[in-house]
């Protein structure tokens, strides 16, 4: 996995002029803690407003205004000419608990603001807008058609300006649809802000991990496939405000990634790969790399006894079923502890494919632990079928 150096994000769209080049060009990561002074919005009595004409009318001055309004927000936001300085202005407005409630509000006589911005020429704006209002407790929410539509429609260069709202624009869909009950509500909105959202498939956002647990939850794996189809390969600090705990969380609750995550190098490992670990060793071998203190922690744990008991000594495996079987219930992985259980009778034939055709049936039975012929012809048979000889290969 390599990680890029921050880079400028792409060209915002038509409707917003590139600044004037600096020593120091501005990129996502830079643009919250930017020197340059926040905007402020023209009154609106004289606010010129765009048309598809005419387009955007300039951005005025940048300073600090007395009369805090969404109609002012808005007035900067349909007027701006400057990613940048939009938002630099979006963040330093209002003290934060003051802007959040004003970008969540209504319109003078109710009317909606979303009403009247352009999803891909005001992505930036309306980015804060939505995020607001899926975490003020009593604003209005969205219409969930129009946050489909902006997930599917917004500015990537312009909403790279903003990653801290992009993250908390995920995390509030995923609030909404638990809130309505039904959590599938937000697998495909946020599958389209993630896909749109990343400069390629490859590169880790902190929208994957908000994604993946949206999925596990809801039990919509299917459509978590189009994204875990790309291994991650680039972690990009520019586009996204990403933590370790992020590509942690990602490829455990992706299930079939729990060797990246429980070998993922740090300093000290994280309880989250201590899980992966215990869930790992139960689907495949155990890794031959993870941290020192990792295999240590692992050792103390019945899940290593298991597994050097695996597969042969099936009355020591039952033994520690038996024994421990309240924490692997309580740690959600006694399906795969009894699925491997009744396995172990496979795996154990598998070992002996050197000799066990010189066998007869009975001795294998005798190595295995099954007594009965007709079980271990039958089980034979079936680990040659079509259908599994490819798992036993593996």
């Amino acid at each position: 996995m390599s990680q890029s150096l921050p880079s400028p994000p792409e060209q915002p769209p038509r409707a917003m002029e590139p600044e004037e080049p600096s020593s120091t060009p501005p990129t996502a990561s830079t643009s919250a803690t930017a020197a340059a002074a926040p905007v402020v919005p023209p009154s609106t009595a004289a606010a010129p407003q765009p048309s598809p004409s005419t387009g955007a009318a300039p951005l005025m001055s940048v300073s600090v205004d007395d009369d805090i309004s969404l109609m002012n927000v808005i007035t900067a936001i349909t007027t701006a000419t400057s990613a940048p300085h939009l938002s630099q202005y979006l963040k330093n407005f209002a003290p934060k608990e003051v802007r959040e409630v004003v970008l969540a509000s209504m319109l003078p006589e109710g009317q909606d603001p979303l009403t009247i911005l352009d999803i891909q020429a005001n992505t930036l704006g309306i980015l804060y807008i939505l995020s607001a209002r899926l975490h003020v407790p009593s604003a209005p929410r969205p219409p969930p058609n129009y946050i489909q539509d902006f997930c599917s429609n917004f500015e990537p260069a312009q909403a790279r300006f903003a990653t801290d709202r992009v993250t908390l624009l995920a995390l509030g869909i995923a609030q909404a649809a638990e809130q309505e009950g039904n959590l599938r509500l937000a697998v495909l909105p946020v599958q389209d802000l993630l896909l749109r959202y990343a400069p390629s498939p490859s590169h880790l956002t902190t929208i994957h991990p908000i994604f993946a647990r949206i999925c596990v939850a809801s039990r919509a794996f299917t459509a978590a496939l189009p994204v875990l189809a790309h291994p991650i390969t680039t972690i990009d600090l520019a586009i996204s405000d990403l933590t370790y705990n992020d590509n942690l969380v990602y490829h455990y609750a992706a299930e079939e990634y729990f060797e990246i995550c429980a070998c993922s190098p740090g300093a000290v490992p994280a309880a989250i790969q201590l899980e992966a670990l215990k869930k790992l060793v139960l689907t495949s071998p155990l890794p031959k790399y993870t941290h020192p203190n990792l295999s240590r922690l692992f050792k103390n744990t019945p899940y290593f006894t298991f597994v050097n008991a695996y597969p042969h000594q099936r009355t020591q495996l039952r033994s520690i079923v038996e024994a421990e079987g309240a924490l692997f219930s309580s740690e959600k992985t006694l399906g795969l502890i009894n699925e491997a259980l009744e396995r172990a009778p496979r795996w154990s034939i598998r070992k002996l494919t050197a000799t066990y055709l010189t066998l007869h049936l009975s001795d294998i039975g005798q190595a295995v632990g099954i007594e009965s012929e007709g079980q271990v012809r039958a089980l034979i048979l079936d680990m040659v079928s079509p259908v599994h000889i490819h798992i036993y290969n593996y």
